[in-house]
Parts: C-alpha cells; sequence; structure tokens
C-alpha cells in the first residue's frame, strides 16, 4: 500500500500510539528505578522540608490564645471545645476545634481560601464567606495549622497539636 490514498503504510505507527508506547516506558523505567534504586528515607523528608518553605514570604500568625492554657476549666463539661486565636497584623482567625470539626471567623470579614494542614498529606481546603467564617467537617488529627489566601497574602498559623 501506498500513502496516497490517506492509508498508513505497514509498520508506520499514529501519534496515539506512539504516545502510549512512551507512557509505557516511561512506567516501566519507573518502575524500575524505584526497585533497583530507590530514594532515601533521608532525602525524602529532605524535598519535603524543603516544599514546606514554599509558603516562606507568608506572615505568620501568632497564638494569642488557647483555651488549653489560657482558660478555666468549667466543671461539669467533660470534653470542651478547644478555641483558638491567631493574629498577624490586622487580621485574626479565631477557631474552635472540636471533635466534629472546626468552627471559625476571620476577621477583618473578608472572603478567604484556607487549607487545613497536617503534615506531608495534601491540606483540606475551606472557605470563609464575605462574614470571615467557615467550617470544616473533619476535625484535625495529630500536628495542623491553618494556611490563609487572602487576595493580597498568604498567612499561616502556628503549627499545633490537635
Amino acid at each position: 500500500m501506498n500513502g496516497d490514498d490517506g492509508n498508513r503504510t505497514t509498520g508506520e505507527t499514529g501519534p496515539d500510539e506512539d504516545a502510549f508506547a512512551d507512557a509505557l516506558l516511561e512506567e516501566e523505567l519507573r518502575q524500575a528505578a524505584a526497585v533497583l534504586d530507590p530514594v532515601p528515607a533521608e532525602l525524602l523528608q529532605t524535598a519535603l522540608d524543603a516544599f514546606a518553605l514554599h509558603d516562606l514570604d507568608a506572615r505568620l500568625a501568632e497564638l494569642t490564645f488557647d483555651s488549653l492554657v489560657d482558660a478555666l476549666p468549667v466543671r461539669g463539661v467533660m470534653d470542651p471545645p478547644r478555641m483558638l486565636t491567631f493574629r498577624a497584623g490586622e487580621v485574626t482567625v479565631d477557631v474552635e476545634v472540636t471533635a466534629d470539626g472546626l468552627i471559625g471567623q476571620v476577621l477583618p470579614p473578608q472572603a478567604v481560601r484556607i487549607e487545613v494542614l497536617g503534615g506531608p498529606q495534601t491540606a483540606s481546603p475551606l472557605t470563609a464567606d464575605t462574614l470571615g467564617r467557615f467550617t470544616g467537617e473533619t476535625p484535625p488529627a495529630g500536628p495542623f495549622a491553618l494556611r490563609l489566601r487572602t487576595g493580597a497574602e498568604v498567612i499561616v498559623t502556628e503549627w499545633l497539636r490537635a
């Protein structure tokens, strides 16, 4: 056959077949490298630590109130919610941590995108409404911090243990 009628001659492959073959070869090479030359645990931890610095220019929100430290215990209440207040300049973040999740408010009120950070896991996204209120249905487990993205800046809270 010749290529005059739009048919391929024997032995030719199309762009889709070439891309598929390349993807298969790449996956085989990745698997071989993972078995024969795995990434050392120390290097992986260094990479994770370096990624944590990608918000290096973010402002740090200081913890100004923690009900575990600053509040008086209430008699008869077995599992009170943990109340936290963070401040970065003019921005204040009030957060209530319960067994059911997070409830909070950003002041002054503004729409903010919030990420609940929990170590190397993927951040859980939350959104504050125009009054600055936000809720999260999953309580943080272990160490956590909040990353707030306003239109103009990034603010990260101190890390705390849930």
